[in-house]
């Protein structure tokens, strides 16, 4: 998995740890006649629209969070926009379509598959013979061995943040004729398909130095329907023009200009007509629609003094005109400032009534994450306590009810509805259920009345750069959460390197006990201490509180709303906690890689390849040489040794059936243990200029880039799903 470490190996656990009484596993999902994956929640909407009712030429400016450091998609300072640019100007042999799967990509391919598997595995790529790189050279297999040496992770002088599928290559040589690829493997890779995408020109791959520092500021040489023209670091701009080398369809725009803007500017930019397509919050496609909307005496008002009462108006005349000169004054000035920050608020959704929101649901889904390395999560029993005290269709519900899309839980940690290996493994490890939440922290020791001693009080700090500390959340807001690992294919990079070498105090812990009834009861007439609903649940007199660790900056108020819900979800049940407030910075690199939390919301990209993407963010932590924990992504520290072993079966089997049918095992495993708790897929909106079709939304699928564009005037977009599911 990609959004996009290495540290601690916590718990030794056995391989047996669905204990009778406690964890009943249903039927494995994939091993009946019916396919579980489904199809994907919310299509894309892009606004399609036929290549001839689309202008030739204009600029699309688009809104991104950042211009990366690098264009190397494989290095681990590369972000969202290295993928949005490699996705313009590099070829992909494959690209994912709209249900999140992978199919061969016609511009660069003819065919591409498994022609051999004794005594090895061999690929077979047969190129398209117009495919060439902005240089006039054709692509071919010096291009993909280049690759290969490089990302092989044999040679270190190459900075890669990723090697995965590379090293099990043992050659590439030239096919019959120039535009063939012979791969040959060295052990069976099931997920051959994600290699080679993005492939770039050997120029690049060629050397340690050219890798290095060759393609960090430009791209010389391409090859797709886009070329970078310019990377331009202070106005913060990277501009793609149009390619005249390109073999398929050209181009309809001229150029397409990727411009940074703060999420909280975007608005603002729309109405000021400095962008044509953004990501936006929840907040900012509640400004666009009632824009869009006929106003009406009965229209909802929004904008600055939109709460004031009449009785609001009359005081504030009054004062201006009182006998108080100096309360007169504050007041004329504060009305006029709000009159103004009103007309400004007025031009503002005149000037939004030219976009639309695009909306579906991202290719990735926020969990919540339990820290199993120390303290009471350490215990399986505790933490299933926590995920059955859940309520997750409602926690998607607060989500995504408000915004018109699909409701519906996640129901796996490795893919998403309608890829191909989804399905709904949550019953592995059960729904809400107050009582049986109740029963496991009964059974792990966990009891109301106890004796607790108070620890010393700490002076309150102040709330700085690096957070704040607060009881209990309660965040009514809703807004983007902004919040985004991503893992091995760098599809998107919100939060921590995956090249980098994380490591915490690596305390050795004891095996958490599986055995012991669903519940724990005092004998028959045993007296209930006085208060003892109200009293918190205690053991070795310590209370059960756990800390809950969130990003206080703007762009996080969903993530607080969903932690209120949570909080007194846990409430119910008797867990307790306190809530951690930290600056976005330091959130991941601080907390959440170096293990201080207890409790964390933070969400990963879906992935085409789990038995490759995600098995680092699962995988069983293991001691290192220093005696820290090695975790490669596995910020929760639980994994197990049988859920590895599903992961290595999958990735080597070449029968996907057989591979799919494993990776949903995997996933039932993880389900079971408990460590991370998928909630929902995260929303996708976009805010689109009206007459900019073919682009939006796209939910899983790669996007067109020679397609996009403005209509000719007087044309009208196609009809049909991707341009009606709002």
């Amino acid at each position: 998995m990609s959004q996009h470490g290495v540290g601690p190996r916590a718990v030794t656990r056995s391989v047996a740890f669905l204990t009778a009484g406690v964890l009943a596993v249903p039927a494995l999902a994939g091993c009946g006649s019916e396919d579980p994956a489904g199809k994907p929640l919310a299509g894309q909407d892009i606004q399609p629209a036929a290549r001839d009712r689309i202008a030739d030429g204009g600029t699309l400016r688009w809104a991104v969070d950042s211009v990366p450091d690098t264009l190397n998609t494989f290095q681990s300072d590369a972000d969202a926009t290295t993928t949005r640019v490699a996705q313009a100007v590099l070829p992909s042999m494959f690209r994912m379509n709209a249900s999140g799967r992978p199919e061969p990509n016609p511009a660069y391919l003819e065919s591409a598959k498994v022609v051999e598997t004794e005594p090895q595995q061999v690929v077979l790529y047969k190129l398209n013979q117009q495919a060439v790189w902005s240089d006039g050279r054709e692509i071919g297999a010096a291009d993909f061995a280049a690759q290969w040496r490089a990302l092989s992770g044999k040679d270190t002088a190459y900075w890669t943040a990723r090697n995965a599928g590379y090293e099990r290559i043992q050659k590439i040589e030239r096919g019959d004729n120039a535009l063939e690829v012979r791969v040959t493997f060295s052990r069976p890779y099931a997920d051959w398909r994600s290699l080679f995408s993005p492939l770039y020109p050997k120029d690049v791959m060629g050397t340690p130095d050219s890798f290095n520092d060759g393609a960090r500021k430009k791209l010389k040489v391409t090859a797709g329907p886009f070329t970078v023209k310019e990377v331009d670091a202070k106005d913060e701009e990277i501009t793609l023009a149009r390619n005249p080398r390109w073999w398929g369809e050209p181009a309809k725009l001229s150029e397409i200009v990727l411009r940074t803007v703060p999420r909280d500017k975007r608005t603002s930019e729309l109405a000021a007509g400095t962008l044509d397509l953004a990501e936006i919050d929840p907040s900012a496609a509640r400004r666009i629609t009632v824009a869009a909307r006929p106003q009406s005496a009965t229209s909802p008002l929004m904008g600055p003094g939109a709460d004031r009462t009449a009785a609001d108006d009359l005081h504030s005349w009054a004062v201006a005109n009182g006998s108080d000169e100096d309360a007169a004054d504050e007041e004329t000035v504060a009305r006029d400032k709000l009159g103004k920050a009103a007309a400004k608020y007025a031009r503002q959704q005149q000037a939004l009534r030219g976009f639309e929101v695009r909306k579906s649901l991202e290719p990735a889904f926020t969990q919540l994450a339990l820290n199993g390395a120390e303290g009471p999560l350490t215990d399986e029993r505790v933490r299933r306590a926590v995920a059955r005290a859940l309520d997750r269709k409602e926690l998607a519900e607060v989500v995504l009810k408000p915004l018109g899309l699909p409701a519906v839980p996640v129901g796996s940690h490795l893919a998403l509805s309608g890829q191909a290996h989804y399905a709904d493994n949550s019953g592995a490890l059960g729904g809400q259920d107050t009582k049986e939440a109740q029963a496991l922290l009964a059974d792990a020791g966990w009891v109301r009345g106890g004796p607790v001693k108070e620890p010393k009080k700490k002076e309150e700090k102040a709330a700085g750069p690096e957070g704040e500390q607060a009881g209990t959340s309660s965040g009514t807001e809703s807004d983007d959460d902004g919040t985004y690992i991503v893992g091995e294919d760098n599809k998107a990079h919100r939060g921590p390197d995956p090249a980098d070498h994380l490591a915490q105090d690596g305390k050795q812990h004891k095996h958490p006990h599986n055995g012991g009834a669903p519940g724990a009861y005092a004998p028959k007439g045993t007296a209930a201490p006085a208060n003892r609903e109200a009293a918190p649940l205690a053991k070795n007199g310590k209370a059960l509180t756990l800390r809950f660790v969130l990003p206080s900056g703007p762009g996080s108020q969903t993530l607080r709303t969903v932690a209120d819900r949570i909080t007194r979800m846990l409430e119910r049940v008797g867990i307790r906690t306190e809530i951690s407030k930290v600056s976005d910075e330091s959130y991941f690199k601080d907390h959440i890689a170096s293990g201080q939390y207890d409790l964390a919301l933070y969400s990963w990209p879906a992935t085409a390849f789990p038995a490759t993407d995600a098995r680092p963010v699962y995988a069983k932590p293991v001691p290192a040489a220093d005696g820290s924990l090695s975790i490669e992504q596995n910020y929760t520290r639980v994994g197990t040794d049988q859920v590895d072993q599903l992961f290595d079966q999958a990735v080597a089997t070449l029968d996907e059936g057989e591979s799919r049918s494993l990776i949903r095992k995997a996933d039932s495993r993880i389900w079971a243990a408990a460590g991370s708790i998928p909630l929902f897929q995260r929303p996708q909106l976009m805010a689109a200029r009206k007459n900019l079709v073919n682009t939006g939304a796209f939910g899983f699928g790669t996007p067109v880039f020679e397609d996009m564009g403005f209509l000719k005037k007087g044309a009208k977009p196609a009809s049909g799903p991707s341009a009606t599911n709002r």
